[in-house]
């Protein structure tokens, strides 16, 4: 089979594989928020609910699609497609085991972060083309919000990096298991010791990114109804919100192979068990901050950045480039 051939079966499994993942997230987050309150959660629809995605999904394809009157037709129609186009491209360099993914980019790590902030585009596109006053508010908002903590949230991404000296994704989940296995020698305690807050910050600024509780003001009901995505319905409302999940979900795996081995302890099909198992986790961390805690201010949250995390990343970024100029870290091509 000719290698451009290949490569193009290999992205639609994966493309499809994602889109399939993304939607039963949905209902996993809907149960788990349910358990959580008392409640049963989609029930009807299948054994336990399990085809609720589906009928979703059915759902909304069925829905009238309308165009506000007064929208920017172009930029309006657009805004869904340049906001999950990015959301979708980032799994294209997530190794999932070695040797189990699409492509392990040198700069793997990088590629994310550039692709992954282009979804700012296509919400603000969202706003804008709305020509809804509710739209736009939670759009300017929005805005605000995601830059201020992409900040303390590239540079907290940036500690395993300087610890493993690399940006490939694998050769960070293989600096990991070279540095908890000794290879760092008296440097391991030293680094675990930068290596939990760097994670813990990288959490917040996640939650903060994806706009997810507390910290959803761009989407407050009770002044922005449904905020930037206020006047899309149908399929165009439905690709939105997949592309919002999406970036959930792989902001989630990021954070298992950077911080939690990615793989580790195992390979091939099983490492990649344990890796999706890790990136759950993480997922339904962020969801238990988000059922759990009320909506805070916007001054406290651009103060949480700019205050707290973006200093404390910068410390901890610092504190690991002084540990392996001082002969610690490892080495990983």
């Amino acid at each position: 089979m000719p290698p451009a051939l290949v490569s193009f079966v290999t992205a639609f499994i994966l493309l499809n594989a994602v889109i399939g993942m993304v939607t039963y997230v949905t209902l996993l987050e809907r149960k788990f928020a349910a358990r959580m309150q008392s409640r049963i959660g989609p029930y009807r629809v299948g054994p336990h609910g399990l085809l609720q995605p589906i009928a979703d999904a059915l759902k909304l394809m069925m829905k009238e699609d309308i165009v506000p009157t007064a929208a920017d037709r172009w930029v309006y129609n657009l805004a869904p497609i340049a906001f999950l186009v990015p959301c979708m491209l980032i799994f294209a360099t997530m190794p999932f085991a070695p040797g189990l993914g699409l492509v392990d980019l040198n700069i793997g790590l990088l590629f994310f972060l550039a692709v992954s902030s282009l979804e700012i585009v296509g919400l603000f596109m969202g706003g804008w083309g709305s020509n809804n006053k509710y739209a736009l508010l939670s759009a300017m908002r929005a805005v605000n919000q995601i830059i201020s903590y992409d900040l303390p949230f590239i540079i907290a991404a940036l500690v395993p990096v300087v610890l493993t000296g690399t940006l490939r994704l694998g050769g960070i989940v293989e600096g990991q298991a070279a540095l908890w296995s000794g290879g760092a020698g008296v440097w391991a305690i030293p680094s675990l010791l930068v290596w939990v807050p760097a994670f813990l910050a990288f959490l917040v600024a996640t939650v903060a990114a994806e706009n997810r509780v507390p910290f959803d003001i761009l989407e407050a009901e009770s002044e922005l109804v449904a905020g930037f995505r206020v006047e899309y319905s149908g399929m165009k409302f439905a690709l939105i919100q997949l592309g919002e999940y999406a970036h959930m979900i792989a902001t989630s795996f990021l954070a298992a192979l950077l911080f939690l081995g990615g793989w580790l302890p195992g390979s091939g099909w099983l490492g990649a068990l344990y890796f999706l198992l890790k990136a759950v986790l993480v997922f339904l961390l962020v969801t238990w901050v988000r059922w759990s805690f009320v909506r805070i201010r916007v001054d406290q949250i651009l103060g949480l950045s700019w205050k707290l995390l973006l200093p404390l990343s910068l410390v901890l970024l610092m504190t690991a480039a002084l540990i392996v100029a001082l002969g610690g870290g490892v080495s990983v091509p």
